[in-house]
């Protein structure tokens, strides 16, 4: 089993912020309250950045597809040819 080391760092925070972490910690202390929200923050980031991804790849698989009439109408002659047999 890999062990984790962890780094001591010292960071500030906003007030609100510790009283938040201190009133949701639970059992663990606030130093895992602090890892478990950065890591959410940070899958919740990647999520972000991944949809905007998506957003910008389709809006141009959007835009070139609007000169590609010939290549649709032959696309769906073809289905309605294949439809018949």
């Amino acid at each position: 089993m890999a062990t984790t080391a962890r780094i001591t760092k010292s960071f500030t925070i906003d007030p609100e912020l510790d009283e938040y972490i201190q009133a949701t910690k639970g059992e663990s202390s606030a130093s895992q309250r602090l890892n478990e929200l950065i890591k959410r923050a940070m899958i919740e980031e990647a999520n972000e950045r991944l949809e905007r991804e998506a957003e910008q790849f389709f809006t141009k698989m959007a835009a070139s597809n609007s000169g590609r009439t010939g290549t649709l109408a032959f696309q769906k002659a073809a289905l309605t040819t294949l439809a018949r047999d």
